[in-house]
């Protein structure tokens, strides 16, 4: 195995244009376990650690340009205000350590429907940022995760940042695992409220073969939202109208049978986790909140 460790992102790029099959590590908290299991051998590894500018985010006036390789940690202490779902995401990340070294972007590298930042990115909704020699595109995060594991990118492309869009509303984040710390989630699921187009977004992790939004659930909900008059008068939802969702949510859910959970109960776990987070989010929205700070 050959160890390529470029010095700036024009070294990257040229790196991965001229190793196609090279895999890239920064923080390494997937890789590394892949490799010390044996589940891969990759003939080179892309070491971007010394690429600084992929651990910079920048706050704009509607979207925060998040590098690839900015920590987990950071997105907690800094960027809460603005990204409050992938922050909470964020807290359930492993361990400390880990929360200190792996980043979004190795999330969306890997693309496991497990990955604690894809139910969050889907529901802010996002871009992702990738490069190559060749130049650079925009993928919007519905278009991004293509199967198991397997996402958009070209083999000479990088991912370079994320551009996500900035909290108009509250937003949550549930995760069911067997333990706090240090495991991989039986299911998650992430809400946005999005006051300025009237729009609920939403994201399911491990239920699927990919991270998923819930259409249907989404569509139902912003319907009777809109038709109740729910936006302007901030009243309590129905207990109806959260039972449908929270069914709708679960109906979403496409999981499998595993060593972490059976697929009934991860369709059941789901719809619960839509009925709570929605039911969080929207009373933070009647009391003029961003968020609130449950996890379940």
């Amino acid at each position: 195995m050959d160890f390529l460790r470029p010095a700036s992102w024009e070294e990257a790029l040229a790196a991965k244009a001229e190793h196609p099959t090279a895999v890239p590590i920064a923080g390494g908290t997937d890789v590394m376990v892949e490799i010390n299991f044996d589940h891969r051998r990759p003939e080179y590894l892309l070491d971007l650690n010394r690429v600084g500018e992929l651990r910079e985010w920048e706050v704009g006036a509607d979207t925060v340009r998040l590098g690839a390789s900015v920590p987990y940690t950071q997105i907690m202490e800094n960027l809460r205000t603005e990204l409050p779902g992938l922050a909470l995401a964020s807290h359930t990340v492993a361990s400390p350590q880990i929360r200190n070294r792996g980043g979004v972007g190795g999330n969306l590298g890997t693309a496991s429907p497990a990955g604690d930042a894809h139910p969050a990115l889907l529901a802010a909704d996002c871009e992702v940022e990738v490069e190559s020699v060749r130049g650079s595109r925009l993928i919007p995060i519905d278009a991004f995760y293509t199967g198991v594991k397997r996402n958009a990118l070209a083999a000479d492309e990088l991912i370079r940042s994320v551009h996500i869009k900035k909290a108009d509303g509250p937003q949550q984040y549930s995760k069911v695992g067997t333990r706090n710390a240090m495991v991989i989630a039986v299911c998650a699921f992430g809400i946005a409220l999005h006051p300025e187009t009237r729009t609920v977004r939403t994201g399911i992790g491990s239920a699927a073969p990919t991270p998923i939004r819930a259409a249907a659930a989404e569509e139902f909900l912003n319907a009777a939202l809109e038709e109740g008059g729910f936006w302007d008068s901030r009243k309590i939802i129905t207990p109806s109208i959260a039972k449908q969702f929270a069914q709708l949510a679960a109906g979403a859910a496409n999981p499998i049978d595993d060593v972490r959970g059976t697929a009934s109960y991860r369709r059941h776990a789901v719809g619960i986790m839509a009925r709570r987070t929605l039911t969080w989010t929207w009373e933070s929205y009647r009391g003029n909140g961003r968020t609130t700070e449950g996890v379940a």
